[in-house]
């Protein structure tokens, strides 16, 4: 699906001499002291004090030392942008702190993030956000995801047609591009991928991207410029109450590559000539035939107007963190039941987890070009776990197609399988209309956890092929054999990894006395 346009900060603060050196590429600001909203998650039964860092796309741009803006609305300043080199050079985006709220409707609170739709700040009105979870003030946290889960609780119930609160990974590099190109780096949201390789982001590979800019007749704050930034994209949630769907894309290469041309795959002749599956392999309940799996209220097996808890397993052929990704596969928690995908039927076979055979079969019907096996399918989806992926949380609304992708029928009018993904009506979801009705819109994300399958969440549904797990024998407090170093496995991670399902917490609590003087 297309992403989203982007936002800018371009607020005037208060005039503040300041002076930088001339750096090779593009840096962050020295006005304001940046200020990452705290958001506690549970790794490997561990409870982490993480922190989030809002997207530079969004960040006020302006001139080195200076309260000159760089970008206003729409657009660059031609005297201090004549070509990328120079605008490099001239400007910076600035850090955030109060802004975060103040500005960016970004709001933290002990496992709890929450995203607003519209926020009225005092220079300017700002539209969704996009925020990445981090490892230290200075790197984003990198997730290795191979024979583990991710779990967390989603709120909706705010999002209406036209909107979209997602949760994904991308193949970011984890400073973000800071030692490669010189930027501002992941302090400050720098580095942004994903597989629609967006030509909105006004900073790629330490360079202003305002070469060939070209203003939204649309969007009164965003543009496109010639380059795009691509890479894999692991969608775990696209959502709003109407509807929802989780999406493998493949790119090759998959990290975080700089595009121009038909590199790209934009919209139009070139989509499937790009880097990317711009399409994905996605399970979407509506397109697969089934209308009752998620909806607002008791008629539907998930109630989209409460809670529900997403859980995601990535599962490897033999069961080990170093096998073969062979399926991915989610199910949901709500009122104390767990719900699961039926078993779809899709080119005569049946399927409930994205597999390359069901990513085979669903294209074999839809005919739809989705080039998601020719890029590599689930191995560069695999190749992008192993080198660390990068969580995303956002909200948005979309310029381009109206999010009639993810919740009705699109393309509009059409009768082809899968081209039914809602009730939402066809001429719903135009920003210009959404910004104003559901300007107060919120989603939140919480309680997210990460650990080995079986290890988030009370009940889980069986998992695919895996070996027998190497399992301790239990004591009154269930303990791991001992290694030679007493910390079993060498590691609190991976003496956490060899605890069994039916003695998890204890053991868990063992690992960590066990192996409180081992680095993990």
């Amino acid at each position: 699906p297309p992403r989203s346009t982007l936002f800018p900060y371009t607020t005037l603060f208060r005039s503040l001499a300041s002076s930088i050196a001339i750096a090779a590429g593009q840096q962050a600001g020295t006005l304001q002291a940046e200020n990452h909203p705290v958001l506690s998650w549970t790794d490997h039964g561990q409870s982490v004090d993480g922190k989030v860092v809002i997207d530079a796309n969004w960040r006020w741009t302006h001139k080195t030392g200076e309260t000159t803006n760089c970008y206003t609305g729409n657009e660059w300043d031609p005297q201090l942008c004549p070509d990328k080199e120079t605008c490099s050079q001239n400007c910076v985006v600035e850090g955030a702190d109060a802004e975060y709220t103040d500005t960016y409707g970004v709001t933290s609170e002990g496992s709890a993030l929450t995203l607003g739709f519209v926020t009225e700040g005092e220079y300017s009105v700002n539209i969704g956000s996009r925020t990445f979870l981090m490892a230290d003030d200075y790197a984003y946290k990198l997730f290795q995801l191979k024979n583990k889960e991710f779990t967390y609780t989603v709120d909706d119930s705010n999002l209406d047609c036209g909107l979209n609160g997602a949760l994904y990974f991308v193949q970011m590099d984890a400073d973000g591009g800071k030692e490669k190109y010189g930027n501002a780096g992941a302090q400050m949201g720098l580095g942004y991928c994903d597989a629609q390789c967006p030509h909105d982001l006004k900073f790629i590979n330490g360079e202003a991207n305002m070469e060939d800019w070209v203003p939204s007749e649309s969007d009164v704050n965003a543009g496109t410029g010639k380059y795009g930034s691509c890479c894999t994209e692991i969608d775990i949630w696209e959502a709003n109450k109407m509807s929802m769907a989780y999406t493998m894309h493949s790119c090759s290469p998959g990290e975080q590559t700089r595009c121009e041309g038909a590199d790209c795959g934009d919209n139009g002749e070139d989509r499937f000539k790009g880097l990317c599956d711009k399409n994905g392999c996605d399970i979407q309940p509506h397109r697969l035939g089934t209308h009752d799996l998620f909806g607002p209220g008791p008629d539907f097996q998930i109630d989209s107007t409460k809670p529900v808890t997403v859980v995601t397993q990535f599962i490897t052929a033999d069961g080990t963190d170093h096998g073969k990704l062979s399926e991915v596969r989610q199910f949901y928690q709500q009122d104390g039941k767990t719900i699961e995908h039926p078993s779809y039927t899709v080119n005569g076979n049946q399927h409930n987890t994205i597999t390359d055979d069901f990513c085979g079969d669903w294209v074999a019907v839809t005919q739809d070009g989705t080039n998601f096996l020719e890029k590599g399918g689930l191995d560069a989806v695999e190749k992008a776990i192993d080198a660390g992926v990068v969580l995303v949380m956002s909200l948005w609304d979309d310029h381009y197609a109206n999010m009639l992708w993810l919740d009705s029928t699109y393309p509009v009018g059409s009768t082809d399988p899968g081209a039914y993904r809602g009730a939402c009506s066809a001429d719903s979801g135009v920003p210009a209309d959404v910004e104003v009705d559901q300007a107060s819109s919120t989603v939140k994300f919480s309680d997210i956890k990460f650990g080995p399958i079986g290890s988030t969440t009370d009940s889980t549904p069986t998992p695919g092929p895996s070996p027998p797990a190497p399992t301790p024998s239990p004591t009154p407090t269930p303990t791991p054999s001992p290694s030679p170093s007493g910390c079993p496995g060498g590691s609190l991670s991976a003496c956490i990894d060899l605890c069994p399902a039916d003695a998890f917490a204890p053991c868990v609590e063992s690992c960590q006395r066990r192996c409180s003087s081992v680095l993990v």
